[in-house]
């Protein structure tokens, strides 16, 4: 057998173990997403080995998704570290054999102070799952090695449990994206959801504005100075009319000459710009920029004046993209 066969195969084993988890799905899910949504405390998740590590996946996912939790090493738990359990909140303990000596050795302690747990295992007779207030099954046909006792297959059917119980609390909460991308707000997925108009448009004596009586010489000056390729043409009131970008420039240029220069800001200027409101996400914002193969949005108040403007590039230069 080739190493494409091998991949495949083992791509296969663990695609039909978290199939196979569809069919288990019962009345305890609904517990467990109930159990955890009524607590007022956090899900601490624990597990040992590679239990252990897919735990922590499971409790990073939670936490970033609107349900606070965190690892705890079963070990350690035993050594003090159980003291950052309160009453109020749930365990979630990963065990395939649900024999694991560390996780056993933590039930009675969860008993004495009335600790709900529920367990993760490919064993639902064993010790972890009889004294479990739920109990998930994620025991699996088979491993994805050849020997039959790697953790592969098991530990992703681990995992996808995982997700299933994280996305169905996050739906269960109303979760949001902007919830999200208050979780994350480093990341791009952050920068996406979280990142407005207003926190990046140029606002006050750097927006470039052109009276709509002044000479095309006048609105060449403040297109140049403001360095954003575009001004804004207004009424004597700072009513928005329209704008004159450097295009506009060259193309009037190319058709008039030297008379382009004496021409008024509102001769050229192109009526109905584009425009996107201070509060809307810059992620928004990029989306108008490519449909309309434009660079620039002007950002008014509800009176209708210029309070700012966003260019491509300061988008581009926040990573949101």
């Amino acid at each position: 057998m080739n190493v494409l066969d091998i991949a495949i195969k083992v791509l296969r084993t663990e695609a039909d173990a978290v199939a196979g988890l569809i069919e288990k799905l019962d009345a305890n899910f609904e517990k467990a997403v109930e159990l955890i949504y009524q607590s007022s405390g956090r899900v601490i998740v624990t597990g040992m080995g590679k239990s252990g590590l897919v735990g922590k996946k499971i409790a990073a996912t939670l936490a970033s998704t609107g349900t606070p939790a965190f690892f705890l090493h079963p070990a350690e738990a035993s050594h003090g570290d159980l003291g950052m359990v309160t009453a109020r909140d749930v365990i979630i303990a990963i065990s395939n054999s649900g024999e694991t000596d560390e996780l056993v050795g933590l039930i009675p302690f969860l008993k004495r102070f009335n600790i709900n747990l529920i367990s993760m295992s490919g064993n639902p007779r064993s010790t972890l799952c009889m004294s479990a207030d739920v109990s998930l099954d994620i025991s699996v046909a088979e491993e994805a090695c050849p020997l039959g006792i790697v953790p592969t297959a098991s530990t992703t059917a681990t995992m996808a449990m995982g997700d299933a119980l994280a996305v169905a609390l996050l739906i269960k909460r109303g979760f949001k994206e902007e919830d999200f991308a208050l979780f994350h707000p480093s990341g791009s997925l952050g920068k996406k959801l979280f990142i407005k108009v207003c926190d990046l448009m140029h606002a006050g004596p750097a927006v470039p504005v052109t009276r709509a009586d002044a000479s095309m010489a006048t609105a060449v000056m403040e297109i140049s100075s403001k360095r954003l390729g575009v001004t804004i043409v207004t009424d004597t009131g700072g009513k928005m009319l329209g704008v004159i970008t450097d295009g506009d420039v060259r193309r009037g240029i190319e058709k008039w000459g030297k008379d382009f220069f004496d021409m008024s800001a509102s001769e050229v200027m192109s009526k109905d710009p584009k425009t996107i409101t201070a509060d809307e996400l810059a992620a928004k914002a990029l989306a108008v920029m490519e449909r309309h193969s434009i660079t620039v949005l002007v950002v008014p108040d509800e009176e209708g004046k210029a309070t700012g403007v966003i260019h491509l590039h300061d988008i581009l230069r926040q990573g949101i993209v």
